[in-house]
């Protein structure tokens, strides 16, 4: 009976654990994720006692741990990690022999996602130098305003942003080094073709040292530019890291199905951290094929998806939705996915239910992260995200800490609304040029979001809006995203997107711009007969503006609430 027993004990699965208990043994048995306290900027801190140093080393134990798996995907073109590496320190040898480029100097990328963004930025960092990615779609007059604040002297551009840069910086003051399709003096491919050094580049990376200055969208005045350090990209993406460790513990059999080599696509712009951070940068260091998509296309999405079997999807919501559409019209299972997720705004609870029953064997998954967070933040994924489609998600472990304040910075009870605020040393150090505005939102370490929040007694976060998204009506706060939640519930409506109305009674009413599914066909009345079955009468919106093409969008494709505003009652002034 007892040799019995014991074979039954051997080759039996391993028992699946709790959050808590996962993370815990985790701490105590792995050494890769050993933590020690240390003080930052006089301030208290968690941090990884072995994690790389700075990115360069993030790239060299890549490159130690599997030289040959395939990296980089765009198109026909492919890299090896090795290749990779091998273009990263060309670039790096370029950067300093070519270009003067000093450990500390800032440099500017303005491309879409094209394989130079990744290349370019990595070699930039190695050699202590600071990356400015800037927005693709902005103006010229925009990324002169970004260049100068950032004191950049040297811009990488694509064809587009070297015509639109060309003419705001034509007094010498500044380098513009053409990519792919631009034309100019000194272009990147010549540059390359001269070097052959492979070497790694023999500066000093700190941990604390800035690795780039990443520009908030600038929904409300002028972009602001946000400071992350190496440490802090690395706390995020060891974070994750750990994340996955964490999920097989409580999972033992789906880690068990997953792929053996992970694969990524890159959908969203290289230029914000949802895809620098949580998808380039963690899958270089999960060894993970990362193909890359010059711009969103669904039915080209589907088709990279089935034919380089991509295991992990994130975009933001009207992608997903997208998605699923271009899988039925082309008949692709997408049956490769293994994870589905969103990033730079909410997913409606319906489309959760929906891509659950689509892809059963994908784990559905949402986050919530800042720019100036390194994207680290709160995560929900799988059943759990199901359950509560609503939620933001809990804490990601182990480095994170988390308050919900009020308006004195006092901690609310468990269960009320208050502003979110994390503290992490995956934190900002600061935005640039803006000591008043950074002391407003980093106090003793902690970081105030400008998110309202409330978290339940499992630990659940529960975002509900930005503290400047709400709307106050004859003294009633109302939610926009509350009244966008329920709007999307409308079969015909397939983008809303609720702001403030200026009232002379109350102050504020609600007010929406809605677009409709094609071929669909409805008007206010049907519409606020339909709300008012799921919202109190006060939060249905009293005016309701169709639009006959999708909703503008800001540089991180989140709906541009001000800009819809300003539209939407300018039309009424006509």
């Amino acid at each position: 009976m007892t040799s019995t027993s014991t074979q039954m004990d051997l080759t039996s699965e391993p028992s699946p654990m709790s959050r808590d208990d996962a993370i815990a043994h985790i701490l105590r048995t792995d050494p890769r994720f050993e933590i020690v306290d240390t003080t930052l900027w006089g301030n208290p801190f968690t941090v990884f006692a072995r994690a790389p140093d700075n990115l360069r080393t993030l790239l060299q134990e890549a490159v130690a741990s599997y030289p040959q798996r395939e990296l980089l995907v765009y198109g026909q073109e492919r890299w090896t990690v090795e290749e990779f590496a091998s273009a990263v320190n060309r670039t790096a040898h370029i950067l300093v022999t070519e270009l003067s480029v000093q450990p500390g100097d800032r440099v500017a990328l303005a491309m879409r996602n094209y394989p130079e963004m990744p290349i370019l930025l990595m070699a930039i960092v190695s050699v202590g130098a600071v990356v400015v990615p800037l927005n693709a779609w902005w103006t010229g007059e925009e990324l002169a305003f970004a260049v100068s604040d950032s004191d950049v002297h040297t811009v990488f551009a694509d064809g587009d942003r070297y015509r639109a840069l060309s003419t705001h910086v034509d007094d010498g003051s500044v380098t513009l080094v053409a990519i792919r399709d631009a034309s100019g003096p000194v272009h990147y491919s010549d540059l390359l073709s001269r070097c052959a050094s492979e070497h790694w580049p023999d500066i000093p990376v700190a941990p604390d040292d800035d690795f780039a200055v990443m520009y908030s969208s600038g929904s409300s005045g002028r972009p602001k530019g946000v400071i992350l350090t190496h440490r802090g990209a690395i706390s995020s993406v060891h974070s994750w890291k750990m994340g996955k460790e964490v999920a097989a513990l409580m999972d033992p059999q789906a880690a068990a199905e997953q792929a053996e080599l992970p694969a990524f696509l890159i959908v969203t712009p290289l230029f914000h951290v949802t895809a620098l951070h949580s998808v380039f940068l963690q899958g270089l260091a999960l060894g993970a094929k990362l193909v890359l998509m010059y711009k969103w296309n669904a039915e080209e999405a589907a088709t990279l998806i089935q034919r380089e079997q991509v295991t992990r999807f994130v975009g933001v919501p009207t992608q997903s939705a997208e998605l699923i559409s271009a899988a039925e019209k082309l008949d692709i299972s997408l049956d490769s996915l293994e994870t589905i997720g969103a990033g730079g705004a909410k997913r409606p609870a319906s489309q959760v239910l929906q891509l659950a029953g689509q892809f059963p064997k994908a784990s559905i998954a949402t986050g919530w992260g800042m720019t100036e967070t390194n994207s680290l933040g709160i995560l929900l994924s799988g059943p759990e995200y199901v359950e509560h489609p609503d939620a933001a998600g809990r804490l990601t472990p182990p480095l994170q800490e988390m308050k919900i304040v009020d308006a004195n910075g006092d901690q609310v009870p468990t269960g009320e609304v208050g502003e979110l605020t994390v503290r992490s040393p995956a934190n900002m150090r600061g935005y640039l040029n803006l000591p008043e505005e950074t002391r407003a939102t980093l106090k003793n370490g902690w970081l105030y979001t400008g998110d309202l929040a409330r978290v339940d007694e499992s630990g659940l976060v529960y975002i509900l809006d930005r503290k400047k998204s709400i709307i106050i009506r004859g003294g009633e706060n109302i939610s926009c995203l509350e009244v966008e939640g329920a709007l999307h519930q409308h079969p015909a409506i397939a983008e809303a997107c609720v702001f403030p109305v200026p009232d002379d009674r109350l102050g504020e009413t609600v007010g929406a711009a809605v677009y409709l599914h094609e071929g669909s066909d409805t008007d206010q009345t049907d519409i606020s007969d339909f709300l008012k079955q799921r919202l109190a009468t006060f939060k249905v919106p009293d005016r309701i503006w169709f639009w006959h093409a999708p909703l503008p969008r800001g540089g991180t494709d989140k709906l541009d609430r001000k800009t819809l505003q300003r539209l939407c009652q300018n039309l009424d002034e006509e």
